[in-house]
């Protein structure tokens, strides 16, 4: 997880916290809303390196020929 993530996910998570404490819905989905983001971010994160990582294998499969 990268650190826009992890910050993204931390800050939803406190967001969220604070919400459900003080009853403030608004403020609790704005949290959960932040930790989505952090998914998806997470995950577009790892894509990125599985499509480095195979286009890598192809160049290299390539090279050797």
């Amino acid at each position: 997880m990268g650190f826009d993530s992890k910050a993204d996910d931390l800050g939803g998570k406190i967001k969220e916290g604070v919400g459900e404490a003080t009853d403030n819905e608004s403020l609790a989905n704005e949290g959960r809303a932040d930790q989505v983001k952090s998914d998806i971010k997470e995950g577009v994160e790892k894509a990125e390196e599985a499509v480095r990582d195979a286009a890598d294998k192809v160049k290299d499969i390539f090279d050797k020929k």
